[in-house]
């Protein structure tokens, strides 16, 4: 007993500097994701067919394809044909970002067609154009409404975030199971990187809902 507590007393500020890189890949991919979907889901509900078809094309695309293969796709495949140096931890991201766009697509999606269509019709009655009446009435409510659906999506990508293991990322997964490898304290490691995955969930998810309860809207969200 006191050895295992040894070794996790060892082994815990070096899975802690890899829970600050899956923190950072997370937060990277949500961002990219977040770039991603919104043009997605306008382009969904406010676009011409071709441009409908692309960007369904697109999301069905990044959610019919398993996390995993879409790793080894861009790093071992893509990324290497064209020659780019992309660091394991960068192509997780970006494949992180990318499927993520295509799920926060809908969730913005849903969002922006829960809304009235009246205040688009309003807003061009008003004189705005298209873009202006998207930009300045439809998505800063639909961004709002589309928080509790981020909370869902954040704890999907953290889980996701493990299998960045496979490339070689230096993040939780990867430091447990080296420290693991190494000592044969598996159950008591892998125990404690399951905690560590749940408390990260925990805290983003609280974070998410006190930002959802301040920029709620009346009206569309009732406590």
């Amino acid at each position: 007993m006191n050895e295992t507590l040894a070794v996790l007393a060892d082994a815990l500020p070096y899975v802690l500097q890899g829970a600050a890189i899956t923190v950072a890949a997370v937060v990277g991919a949500m961002f990219l994701g977040l770039l991603i979907g919104v043009p997605l889901a306008v382009g969904q509900v406010y676009g011409r067919a071709p441009a409908r078809m692309l960007c369904g094309l697109y999301v069905w695309f990044f959610r019919g394809v398993p996390i995993l293969v879409l790793l080894f796709l861009f790093y071992f495949g893509l990324f290497s044909f064209l020659g780019w140096n992309v660091s394991a931890l960068a192509a997780a991201t970006i494949v992180l970002g990318m499927t993520s766009g295509a799920y926060q697509s809908q969730i913005f999606r849903g969002s922006i067609l829960g809304l009235s269509q009246g205040q688009f019709k309003a807003a061009l009655a008003l004189g705005m154009s298209r873009s202006q009446a998207i930009r300045s009435v439809i998505l800063p409510q639909a961004l709002r409404l589309s928080i509790p659906g981020w909370s869902n999506e954040y704890s999907i990508i953290l889980k996701d975030s493990a299998l960045a293991f496979v490339l070689g990322a230096s993040e939780i997964m990867a430091r447990t199971h080296f420290v693991a490898s190494r000592t044969y304290k598996h159950l008591p490691l892998y125990l404690s990187a399951a905690v560590l995955y749940f408390v990260l969930t925990w805290i983003g998810v609280a974070l998410l809902r006190a930002l959802e309860k301040r920029l709620r809207i009346k009206g569309y969200v009732h406590s």
